[in-house]
């Protein structure tokens, strides 16, 4: 006859061996090691946006820095020259690529149009820091009234 004590102490050690399969230790590990990545990919995307909302209000700014340098100026050259400078200055740490400003309004001439309107454009960092290479061109269109009493040469 075979004693039940050994069967009994296996039994046992099956129970403690469950015990061991519910226990939660390196649970928390594998969270960290699942969400970290996650959490930092979701921050660079927020700066990435930020970047791109930043670069928004730098080229409204920018446009209407340029209109308003070309509006008093004298002659025309002179005019699209400051707005080109103003523009540039101000989107020096912003764009990546060129600096475009295009005259959107009709000649230089208060008869025929009394406003001085350009539209300012660049390509943004905004989503390459993410190795995404998407271009981002955002372009802004400011008018600014010809100033009557524009400086003379």
């Amino acid at each position: 006859m075979r004693n039940s004590r050994p069967a009994a102490a296996r039994c046992l050690r099956c129970l403690r061996g469950l015990r061991r399969l519910r226990d939660d230790r390196g649970l928390s590990t594998v969270e960290v090691v699942i969400l970290a990545p996650v959490m930092i990919l979701f921050i660079l995307v927020l700066v990435a946006f930020g970047q791109l909302v930043d670069g928004r209000g730098a080229i409204d700014g920018a446009a209407r820095d340029a209109a308003r340098a070309g509006s008093i100026q004298k002659e025309h050259g002179t005019a699209m020259a400051e707005a080109r400078r103003a523009a540039r200055a101000d989107l020096a740490d912003v764009c990546s690529g060129p600096v475009s400003v295009v005259q959107k309004s009709d000649g230089f001439d208060e008869d025929v149009d009394p406003f001085f309107t350009v539209e300012v454009s660049c390509e943004v960092r905004g989503l390459a820091m993410l190795g995404l290479d998407i271009p981002t061109t955002l372009e802004a269109t400011f008018s600014s009234p010809l100033d009557p009493y524009r400086r003379s040469a």
